[in-house]
């Protein structure tokens, strides 16, 4: 007799992938400089710590925000009996205020038109439901983060469909690769209902280029029952040239010269998802939005929200905060200095230890090129290192294979959610290991050393070859 639902029993999840297996291994043994100075670092993990001091600072200085007062009036009651899903007015204002001011005030976001979710993951699963059906498919660039495994296919039954791109042009989006998808898709019979992409990217740190935008957007323009989904949770974390460009302000752009026909509806096509888990740094916040001109997605997903809201304690904090224009303006500009800088940080340390890096200008991770070190060019050579990595040099990374990158060595690693120390431990370790990997030096690991290594290495690290392969066998 069968007790749970398919749902509930199946293996679509995809919390098996290396990306998620990695931060389990992490869990088991963290790294603390005085109390588990041998344990994982977590370089896994994409939170913006750098700038806390900032939000605790405004915090202390506004306390009537932090006590839910008003006025010097408690109003916990109300925000206690709050429950409308459509969210409060105050913050929702608020918030496409500081989406416009991270766009430097080139296009306007109209607050009628935000649907709040909590966190982009559920704002990026609600457009899905809104926008195709189960078994229906959308493009996505590779690489891509390797939860939208989890969060674009599990509950609701659409299928991804890659659009292979390679280092030999950094990893940009070309005509050629997208025909090539959706032809890919049309020969496993799939309707393909749109593209989405992460702009800045995610895992690459690169923002895209207005050619690539321009392209997806004659794509839509052409295909008449498909849909653009721009995932911009990372807008505000580009710290150097060039500037991060809104798919909104090639829009807004092309409606200025008037290059759309007057009958498209394209702009009810192209959606836009936000979040303040990486601009602000407060992933436990649950704050995430989706905005659309589309009257009816709008609707649908304002419905679909209830399943998941933001407090309404957590909005009257945040509409305090994002309100004080002083607060967001000084905020974004000293954080931009402080991920600049700690991305300098990383590409030295990495460069030191013989390591290169895809440039990047954004985000809080680097894509980095540890092709030289494996013995052969396979996505088993990959996970052999990235298993040493975890747990001889003690780095919990993100390999490419995860992110569904076609080609094997890359690595995503994370720069903003630990001390500079931390992170200089964490470079120590590796040109270590890279040194000892390229023989300039004699072993400091003995064959023994190497064994018992060899035999903690739990079941699922040996399931993450075939795993992976498979994935990538099927995706070509």
């Amino acid at each position: 007799m069968k007790l749970l639902s398919t749902k509930a029993t199946c293996n679509s999840h995809g919390q098996d992938s290396s990306y998620f297996l990695g931060w389990e291994e992490y869990e088991k043994n963290p790294y603390d400089d005085v109390h588990n100075p041998k344990g994982i670092i977590q370089m896994g993990l994409a939170e913006n710590q750098l700038s806390f001091d900032l939000l605790e600072s405004w915090l202390a200085k506004n306390p009537d925000a932090s006590g839910f007062k008003q006025g010097g009036k408690s109003i916990f009651r109300e925000l206690a009996l709050f429950q409308d899903y459509h969210g409060l007015p105050s913050f929702k204002q608020a918030l496409v205020d500081f989406m416009a001011e991270i766009r430097g005030n080139r296009v306007s976001f109209d607050p009628n038109h935000i649907v709040l979710t909590a966190g982009s993951t559920s704002a990026n699963e609600t457009l899905m439901f809104c926008l195709a059906e189960k078994g229906e498919a959308f493009l996505l660039p590779t690489p891509y983060y390797p939860g939208f495994d989890r969060d674009l296919k599990w509950r609701t039954g659409v299928e991804i469909v890659p659009i292979q791109c390679n280092s030999s042009n950094n990893f940009q989006i070309t005509e050629q690769a997208l025909q090539q998808a959706y032809k890919d898709a049309q020969e496993r019979n799939l309707k393909v209902k749109g593209v989405m992409v992460t702009n800045p990217s995610n895992p690459l740190g690169t923002t895209m280029s207005r050619s690539e935008l321009n392209l997806l957007v004659d794509f839509i323009e052409e295909n008449k029952d498909m849909h653009l989904i721009s995932d911009e949770i990372y807008s505000g974390t580009v710290f150097s040239s060039p500037n991060f460009i809104s798919v909104m302000e090639i829009l807004k752009e092309r409606n200025d010269l008037q290059d759309f026909k007057q009958t498209d509806n394209i702009c009810e096509r192209v959606h836009v998802v936000y979040s303040l888990s990486k601009d602000l740094g407060l992933p436990g916040f649950r704050v995430g939005a989706l905005y659309s001109e589309n009257d009816e997605v709008v609707a649908a997903a304002t419905k679909m929200s209830s399943f998941g809201l933001i407090s309404s304690q957590t909005q009257y904090l945040l509409s305090s905060m994002l309100g004080d224009k002083k607060f967001t303006k000084n905020y974004l500009a000293e954080n931009l200095k402080r991920l600049k800088k700690r991305h300098g940080k990383l590409v030295s340390g990495l460069q030191k230890a013989g390591i290169n890096c895809l440039e990047s200008n954004a985000a809080l991770f680097c894509w980095v090129d540890m092709r030289h070190l494996l013995p052969s060019n396979t996505f088993e050579a990959e996970m052999d290192l990235w298993k040493k990595i975890v747990y001889q040099v003690g780095l919990n990374i993100s390999p490419g294979s995860s992110c569904h990158c076609n080609e094997p060595g890359w690595f995503r690693v994370c720069f903003a959610n630990m001390s500079e120390e931390t992170l200089k431990q964490a470079m120590k370790r590796l040109k270590a290991f890279v040194v000892e990997s390229t023989g300039n030096v004699n072993s400091v690991t003995s064959r023994s050393t190497l064994q018992k290594t060899k035999s903690v290495l739990t079941k699922w690290v040996f399931r993450l070859s075939s795993r992976d392969h498979r994935d990538h066998q099927e995706e070509r």
